[in-house]
């Protein structure tokens, strides 16, 4: 066993070597592309002025203002999105005939892009947080929503068998049986939904913000100031991968062990 472990951390070891290796040779291909003059600074600044436009909006602050904000936006809109999903998961798996009243109108919604509603969003809602959630809720519900509904309705029908057998309610059939049988399922569709919650950031963040990461990239753009750009641009990577890394963990230790899922 203990060989087995060796030869596993030895794997993982030669995998984060791999990245890494492919992470530095990008790095090294856009510092040299920069040297060489092709396009100006301002199409694409060398790595050294993105990391001293980074350590000044660090050292100002300004930098922790903006991912606070986007922080909360993200969390907010993620959370409203995973009750409403959450709710209408279990009506969609415990009740599959229903899904002739809602399933159009889901499948139009699903297609429809959330940046396209913006302006009528503004009219509705104004400029104000409410809109920016809605967004952010509109790009994370769908993932959620889809999950839980295959998770729920995936349910082994032998399993249900066991419970009517045992003279089970139908809620204690939901909550004994489905609900801990689609778990692995809610908790993918919760990591794919905060993936797009984060991706999402931006479009929320075109209307009218004074404030987050998607609004310094907008502004850094009107400003011409491309440096901050990939500067915005990097941290939502890293605050987003940083948030999907704690999710896994959470998941780990919920499902002890993690969940299968062939996308990560």
């Amino acid at each position: 066993m203990r060989a087995v472990s060796r030869l596993g951390k030895g794997s993982q070891w030669r995998d984060r070597c791999k990245s890494w290796a492919v992470t530095l040779g990008i790095l090294i291909l856009w510092f040299a592309v920069s040297k060489t003059g092709i396009w100006s600074s301002y199409v694409l600044p060398s790595p050294e002025r993105v990391w001293i436009a980074f350590l000044v909006m660090v050292k100002s602050g300004v930098l922790f203002i903006h991912i606070w904000d986007s922080f909360l936006r993200v969390f907010t809109g993620f959370w409203i999105a995973f009750f409403l999903a959450f709710c209408l998961g279990i009506l969609a798996g415990i009740k599959p005939s229903a899904s002739a009243y809602y399933n159009h109108i889901v499948e139009f919604m699903r297609n429809v892009p959330p940046l396209s509603l913006i302006p009528l969003l503004i009219l509705w809602f104004g400029i104000g947080e409410t809109s920016k959630i809605i967004i952010i809720v509109l790009a994370s519900f769908f993932p959620m929503f889809l999950n839980i509904k295959k998770g729920l309705a995936s349910c082994d029908p032998k399993l249900l068998e066991v419970g009517t057998s045992l003279n089970f309610t139908p809620w204690q059939k939901f909550a004994r049986i489905m609900l801990p049988n689609a778990i692995p399922d809610i908790l993918i569709g919760m990591r794919v939904g905060l993936g797009y919650s984060w991706r999402a950031i931006i479009g929320a963040e075109m209307i009218a913000a004074a404030s987050g990461l998607g609004y310094l990239i907008l502004d850094s753009q009107q400003m011409s100031r491309s440096d901050k750009v990939i500067v915005g641009i990097f941290v939502i990577g890293i605050v987003g991968y940083c948030c999907d890394q704690l999710f896994s963990r959470a998941i780990r230790k919920l499902a002890h062990g993690g969940v299968y899922d062939s996308w990560s």
